[in-house]
């Protein structure tokens, strides 16, 4: 019974993983391609560690301590790529509306080249 809850676990998070990578593809730009791959994968992996934690319940406090790491670690990453991203103005798709960082530094929206 528990390995087929496992099996439930590690193909959605398959799926998501999956999700993720075709995010990777069809997105328009870089912010949103970070975006589709981060939080995709960041619920796949953890899905697919907890169906691990039901084929191998000795394995559990590890399996909690790795997607703490996950958890911790995939949002801090994303956004310092994406504002990486946004420093060397890698351009937006032209159907982005607002830049809340432009109001910031005084930049418009839009602009993208130095």
């Amino acid at each position: 019974m528990f390995e087929l809850i496992g099996s439930g676990f590690i193909l959605v998070g398959a799926v998501f993983l999956f999700s993720a990578g075709l995010g990777l593809l069809r997105m328009p730009d870089a912010y949103t391609r970070i975006q589709a791959g981060t939080k995709a994968s960041t619920l796949g992996n953890m899905l697919v560690l907890i169906g691990l934690a039901f084929y191998h319940p000795n394995w559990t406090f590890r399996l909690i301590l790795v997607i703490y790491f996950v958890l911790v670690t995939n949002p801090v990453s994303s956004h310092a790529l994406s504002r990486a991203a946004w420093l060397i103005r890698t351009p937006m798709t032209s159907s982005t509306m607002t830049d809340a960082l432009a109001d910031e530094d005084g930049r418009t929206a839009g602009e993208a080249e130095s």
